[in-house]
């Protein structure tokens, strides 16, 4: 077999036998499988459709949980803010309205 052993050692000859192997293999492999092939390509893209929802919904839910915590905070330092001036209006003694040396105010959207 000295001819045979010449043949694989020729990498140009070797490539073409391949790649006319996989020329004729791949066509008839799909052809085999697509039936089975589609259900399971359309499982999988459903897969990734109710994954993308349930993504969307907790994402949704957590930018709620965010707002809700934002506002929170937003509350406490306007208290924070008030006692303050209160507080700063009662020690100075001066008798006038908190409201009027808070300077302007902002409304909370």
């Amino acid at each position: 077999m000295p001819q045979f052993d010449a043949l694989t050692k020729n990498q140009a000859l070797r490539n073409t036998v391949i790649g006319l192997g996989v020329a004729v293999i791949v066509p008839l492999a799909v052809s085999v499988l697509a039936p089975y092939l589609r259900p399971a390509a359309r499982s999988a893209l459903k897969g990734g459709l109710l994954a993308l929802e349930k993504g969307k919904e907790m994402m949704a839910e957590a930018g709620e949980a965010m707002d809700d915590l934002l506002a929170e905070v937003r509350e406490e330092l306007r208290e924070e803010r008030e006692a303050a001036v209160a507080e700063n209006n009662s020690g100075t003694g001066t008798g006038t309205d908190a409201g009027t040396n808070a300077g302007p105010t902002r409304s909370e959207g």
